[in-house]
């Protein structure tokens, strides 16, 4: 039996198990955010971390942008998940010669799923994951997608893991904050995994790289790297 995993924040970069196939998609219906408290990789029990978790968020809006060879143009194209799936809304046109890659800016589901075909390795990869992910007190079985405006997905029933806000099953939520708050608790935290901001800047440059500008991640690595810097000014 083949299994799936979904991965939107570490398991992106680092999988740590062997897998067959390795696609990037997208979830409907959630965003990522870092309200997850990391008292094991990221962050201590004395100062907890902060982690990604998934939260539903059904109607975001999503823009992603295409290079038109015809027109010599690239076009911003804003969706909205509505009942019948994706619509397309309005257009904004941007004169550029080139698109160097597929951005899809505040689309936050994005992520990595992996496959694992043999019995063998699917137990070995469950064994891992679950010490991994024992903080995340859920597992959710959803549907990912390829495209935006896809209506059918094209793997079912993905395994994900996920935080819930439940205190009394996940005491370690921490929660919705400022982008200031969050960024503050994140320069200060660090466990056995490494410091907090290394998390935080390798899943920005993680999506990055997949083409994906998550808005929520990238105004804390902003905020993360501004206050670092006016800390260098400070002491220099």
């Amino acid at each position: 039996m083949v299994f799936w995993v979904f991965g939107y924040g570490s398991l992106i970069w680092k999988a740590g198990f062997e897998y067959d196939d390795r696609r990037v998609c997208f979830i409907k219906g959630y965003r990522r955010v870092f309200y997850q408290g990391s008292t094991d990789h990221r962050g201590t029990p004395e100062y907890p971390g902060r982690t990604v978790t998934l939260e539903p968020a059904e109607g975001e809006i999503c823009v992603s942008s295409f290079y038109n060879p015809n027109a010599h143009t690239t076009s911003n194209v804003y969706l909205y998940e509505n009942l019948i799936g994706f619509s397309i809304i309005c257009f904004l046109f941007k004169k550029t010669p080139l698109l160097k890659s597929i951005c899809f800016p505040d689309c936050n589901g994005w992520g990595v799923a992996y496959k694992v075909s043999k019995e063998e390795d699917e137990q070995i990869a469950l064994t891992y994951l679950e010490v991994r992910e024992k903080q995340y007190d859920k597992k959710a079985y959803l549907d990912v997608y390829a495209e935006p405006i896809a209506t059918t997905p094209v793997i079912s029933g993905v395994m994900v893991y996920i935080a819930s806000p439940d205190k009394k099953l996940n005491r370690n939520y921490l929660g919705p904050a400022s982008v200031e708050e969050i960024a503050k608790q994140i320069i200060h935290a660090e466990g056995p995994s490494g410091p907090n901001r290394e998390y935080l800047f390798q899943l920005e440059q993680a999506l990055l790289q997949m083409g994906c500008e998550d808005k929520h991640v990238m105004d804390l690595a902003n905020e993360v790297r501004r206050i670092l810097s006016e800390k260098e000014l400070t002491v220099s």
